[in-house]
């Protein structure tokens, strides 16, 4: 395994030694005027048409981009201020789906869950546009999450397939497709999204095949990541090392990593994205509570290898709170690198090589 693919988003002006990557994993509380303006946008009797949605959605964008360079993410995110949800927002996009109408997922939470009723086809980009306007105004590295074609499939009624994994391999060809034009406009991080995974472990098999025909093509200099949260990680680990991808997101602060202990034995040979504040609280960790965290994580991973990142998206949170979070968990990434510097944390684990 090489890192040249990760030492890209390394700054230029970055003055340590040691370098821990920090990022978000993708959404974030979109502005409280983003649900008005849409409100307009829906209203026929409004004075409110497209190029004004554009804009508003244009200008949310900017703004969150900018929320986390001014937190000092090394690599952001647009907040996916251009999405709803995070099935519904990829079904519009691809043919071979329809809705009809939401559907009940928890307590009072309704899903537009949608039907795949024809095979599924590629048509239009779904994502370059939005990775090319962030990527316009952002000064720091863009990273693009996708919805993974297990989730796509397993998180849709399928009317047209036999099973659920000839869905998922039709719909991992499209999302190579559309890596293959997001590489064309620049991006070189690319996390997929399976949160699925977590509730029916057992087709890691399915998932692994899905990840084989997406990296098909991709060049070595893309950084691709698989974020997976919550759920059982025994059942799928070590399986998942044989994933074709350079990264796992994995959600454990949740959890208050009970599960750490997975992924000692065997060692973790890829680069772990570990989730070092808790997305489900209001709460703002401290810095030294979160640097006690980005120590969990190199007990299994050198820094070299270790990424840091709330547990999951933030987007049902306040949006001081989300904020607050990653502001404190960039400055405690900063002051773990100046103390791997100067001595005062040892490194147990030696960086995994390319030949290992």
């Amino acid at each position: 395994m090489t890192q040249d693919a990760r030492n890209q988003f390394r700054p230029n002006d970055h003055d340590t030694d040691h370098f821990i990557l920090t990022t978000v994993v993708g959404s974030y509380p979109k502005p409280k005027w983003v649900d008005r303006v849409r409100d307009l946008y829906n209203d026929p009797e409004a004075d409110f048409d497209e190029n004004a949605w554009n804009e508003a959605k244009d200008d949310a964008c900017r703004l969150i981009t900018d929320e986390h360079e001014r937190a000092g993410l090394d690599v952001v995110v647009d907040g996916e201020m251009r999405r709803n949800e995070m099935v519904e927002f990829f079904a519009h996009r691809i043919d071979g789906y329809e809705f009809n109408g939401p559907v009940k997922v928890w307590g009072h939470n309704c899903f537009d869950k949608p039907s795949v009723v024809n095979e599924v086809e590629y048509d239009e980009s779904w994502l370059v546009d939005e990775y090319e306007f962030t990527s316009d105004v952002a000064e720091r590295p863009v990273k693009v999450p996708i919805t993974g074609p297990y989730t796509l499939a397993s998180w849709s009624f399928n009317e047209a397939y036999e099973d659920e994994a000839s869905l998922a391999y039709d719909l991992a060809d499209l999302v190579n497709e559309e890596i293959e034009k997001l590489v064309d406009a620049g991006a070189r991080y690319i996390q997929i999204d399976e949160p699925a995974l977590a509730t029916t472990p057992d087709d890691h098999a399915i998932v692994g095949e899905c990840l084989e025909r997406i990296a098909d093509g991709i060049p070595e200099d893309v950084y691709l990541g698989l974020h997976v949260c919550y759920g059982d990680y025994s059942r799928i680990y070590p399986e998942i090392l044989e994933f074709p991808v350079d990264e796992f997101d994995l959600e454990l602060a949740n959890g208050d990593y009970d599960q750490l202990d997975v992924f000692r034995d065997p060692e973790f040979s890829a680069n772990l994205a570990l989730g070092v504040t808790d997305a489900h609280t209001a709460e703002v960790e401290s810095v030294e509570e979160i640097k006690a965290n980005i120590k969990k994580g190199l007990e299994i991973v050198p820094p070299e290898q270790l990424t840091v990142s709330p547990d999951c998206g933030l987007k049902l949170l306040p949006r001081e709170v989300a904020y607050g979070k990653m502001a404190n968990m960039v400055q405690a990434a900063r002051e773990v690198e100046a103390e791997l510097d100067s001595g005062e944390i040892e490194v147990q684990n030696a960086p995994v090589s390319a030949d290992d």
